[in-house]
């Protein structure tokens, strides 16, 4: 239990959890105003420290420049909001509600005299979905395939024939002269015929290339919630 000798060592302290996770710094302390102990104090947090959370100081204890709490930091952090007047009190409602919060019973309400149970605190699971960057590698290969093509070209190709003229008037004096007698006689003929050659020419590059883009995704899962059910109680 920390004592009014010992508010001046807390104040700016830092807070801490039941797991020792950091809370935050201990900003103002109030003391109960019939025996003037320590009885609620502050902690900052939130981003920069701009949100201050109430928690009763009866179950903190101090460890040099630490104030160590019996809390949960979610448990502190989500802490109801209640308003301080000027002169550093809380409303006997709000203190009502405090206690309850955290599960603590009104110093004020001697055991046994106690109208309602302790409070029973609901946790549950929250989600929070983040990013993480995974690596692959791309990689440029060259290879060589062989494929058939074929192409069609016109080829001229001379063919002999045998022309037979019988002897005329006309052409009787270009017969030659009548004799029994072998001949021979010859005549070159010519045709085309496609010859493939091939040559290596460049057709185009290709490289490697990178383009960033952004797309949406969805990512899921379970969480567990406590719920509190109650038996044998009229509404």
């Amino acid at each position: 239990m920390i004592t009014k000798e010992a508010i001046d060592s807390v104040l700016g302290s830092t807070a801490y959890d039941t797991s020792h996770k950091k809370i935050g710094k201990v900003g103002q302390v109030y003391v109960d105003e019939q025996t003037g102990q320590p009885e609620w104090m502050t902690v900052r947090t939130g981003l920069f420290g701009k949100k201050e959370a109430i928690v009763p100081l009866e179950p903190a204890q101090v460890d040099g420049d630490e104030v160590r709490l019996p809390f949960q930091k979610e448990q502190i952090t989500n802490a109801p909001h209640v308003d301080v007047d000027a002169a550093g009190h809380l409303s006997e409602q709000d203190e009502a509600q405090m206690y309850d919060y955290y599960g603590m019973r009104h110093p004020t309400i001697p055991p046994g005299t106690a109208d309602r149970t302790e409070a029973m605190t609901r946790s549950e699971e929250r989600m929070h979905v983040g990013k993480e960057r995974e690596t692959s590698h791309a990689h440029l290969r060259k290879y060589v395939v062989t494929e058939e093509q074929q192409q069609t070209v016109p080829v001229h190709k001379e063919k002999v024939r045998l022309e037979r003229e019988p002897i005329s008037e006309k052409n009787r004096g270009q017969a030659a002269a009548p004799e029994i007698s072998e001949a021979d006689d010859e005549m070159v003929r010519q045709e085309e015929r496609p010859v493939v050659a091939k040559e290596t020419v460049p057709v185009e590059r290709v490289r490697l290339a990178k383009d960033a883009t952004t797309e949406q995704q969805t990512a899921g899962g379970q969480v567990r919630k406590e719920r509190i059910d109650a038996d044998g109680v009229q509404e």
